[in-house]
């Protein structure tokens, strides 16, 4: 019986230290995180609770940061960790986010993160390149620190985090544009008008211009807002207009800025003297953005140089002007009193 209550005790005692030690660590995790939130160091901005409380659409946020980062990288993930959570219990139940392994153990990428970092890449976060310092030397490393936000179907990325400054500023942003995108695509009663103004004539002379793939332009712009449709909710309407199979069509491109090109006759290849335009006009209502498709530079004692304008770019340029288009950027200067985030 003696040996009996003896291990009754002990066993009472080592319940009893659990206990106490469970509650200091809960004491300790709590009091920090009160500390922060006292000094307006973790908790987000009303500004926030409220975007995020109004969501119209399902929003996804997806964050790709390489884990066990030197300092300060390392509290920038975790700073990043604690704001969406803080996020989501304010949301809607249309916000979630999720953070994907993009590292490497002991030196080697697992499928799983093989897969995510093809993801990454696909959306546009890239790594880039960091200093560390191990056993007193300064070391680079590449690291992926970004995000993407996918409101419906349309998606904004923040490519590079390199630190909190100004952070739950740029998200909140970014989550007030895309709810504000979304809901005036939707509301739109007429489609967004895209027209490339490519004159056929100048097929002729690009390879003289430095222009030798000006021919394949049409396709690859009906591409691209077909691209750009699939994120809009189908509310751009693509056209190709050629002024020189349709003369009526100069007078329109003129009015719309359409860069016009002149050429004098090249006798040696039996090409006549013409002129063409090109260039791409995106419309709505009474709203124009003319977008250029050659850019002319005028060089001393070389002349006159002409470049394609990076298609690769074009369905930003196109999302851009939408967005000019629509007016969705509402005036956000609440925003400007955030705290440390």
């Amino acid at each position: 019986m003696p040996g009996k209550k003896r291990s009754e005790k002990y066993i009472k005692f080592l319940i009893y230290l659990i206990i106490v030690v469970l509650v200091n660590v809960a004491g300790i995790t709590l009091f920090f995180r009160m500390d922060l939130t006292a000094n307006r160091m973790y908790s987000i901005s009303n500004v926030s609770k409220k975007v995020v409380s109004t969501l119209s659409e399902p929003l996804t946020i997806k964050v790709f940061f390489t884990k066990n980062l030197p300092a300060p990288h390392n509290n920038t993930e975790r700073y990043l960790h604690d704001m969406l959570e803080e996020y989501a219990i304010y949301a809607n139940n249309h916000f979630n986010y999720h953070f994907y392994d993009v590292s490497a153990e002991e030196g080697e990428l697992s499928e799983k993160s093989q897969e995510n970092q093809k993801l990454a890449n696909n959306y546009g976060i890239h790594p880039i390149q960091i200093q560390a310092i191990e056993k007193d030397e300064v070391k680079f490393m590449k690291a992926y620190m970004g995000l993407v936000l996918i409101h419906g179907d349309i998606i904004e990325k923040v490519p590079n985090i390199l630190n909190t400054d100004g952070l739950e500023y740029k998200l909140t942003t970014a989550i007030q544009k895309l709810n504000n995108k979304v809901s005036a695509l939707l509301a739109l009663p007429d489609k967004i008008k895209v027209k490339l103004f490519l004159s056929s004539s100048l097929n002729q002379v690009a390879p003289f211009m430095g222009l030798n793939q000006l021919p394949e332009v049409p396709a690859q712009i009906e591409r691209i807002v077909q691209q750009a449709n699939t994120k809009t909710y189908g509310k751009l309407e693509y056209s190709f207009l050629d002024p020189t199979r349709d003369p009526s069509l100069e007078e329109a491109a003129r009015a719309h800025q359409i860069l016009q090109l002149n050429w004098p006759a090249l006798q040696k290849n039996n090409i006549a003297a013409g002129k063409g335009y090109a260039g791409l006009v995106m419309a709505y209502q009474q709203k124009a953005v003319n977008i250029p498709l050659i850019q002319v530079f005028k060089i001393p004692l070389i002349g006159t140089q002409y470049k394609l304008s990076n298609l690769d770019q074009m369905e930003a340029v196109i999302n851009s002007s939408l967005e000019a288009l629509i007016d969705i950027n509402q005036d956000l200067g609440l925003l400007t009193g955030f705290g440390s985030g």
